[in-house]
């Protein structure tokens, strides 16, 4: 576990090896929001921004190295290094950009079209993904995915 709901995310983490999920739990379930692999940073952003408590758990779903770098001395680089600002803004750039094309994936796709979207999104890590955590991520019952990836 790298961070606990209803806590302050405090740390950013770039992934050095392994496979980190970020989540959250509606109705007792654990509902998949993304996933970061190798060369990757994870976070809570509003959390980590912000400085206030989410509703975000990270966990390992495999075997993770990952280097930790903490809010102030994020802002120490920033302050101190424009090309580290640069470089934030682009990464959250594509991470923005990421969301808002699950965002529409969501909203307008069929479930196929969404697994799809998934599997290209995710190209370098979506088959170390367990089923059931696609699944959620994917808002679909585990059986459709399953009759989904029958067919291709």
């Amino acid at each position: 576990m790298i961070l606990n709901a209803d806590t302050v995310c405090t740390e950013s983490y770039f992934i050095r090896k392994g496979l980190l999920r970020t989540y959250f739990i509606k109705d007792g379930k654990e509902i998949s929001e993304y996933f970061c692999g190798i060369d990757e940073w994870v976070n809570s952003p509003r959390s980590f921004i912000q400085r206030k408590k989410d509703i975000y758990f990270i966990d390992a779903i495999e075997k993770t190295e990952a280097y930790s770098l903490n809010v102030n001395d994020l802002v120490y680089l920033f302050d101190n290094f424009p090309i580290m600002e640069r470089y934030s803004r682009l990464s959250m750039g594509s991470f923005f950009g990421h969301m808002m094309e699950r965002i529409t994936s969501i909203r307008f796709t069929t479930a196929k079209e969404k697994y799809d979207h998934f599997c290209q999104a995710y190209s370098h890590i979506y088959h170390r993904i367990p089923l059931g955590m696609v699944a959620s991520y994917l808002g679909i019952a585990p059986e459709t995915l399953s009759r989904i990836r029958k067919q291709r």
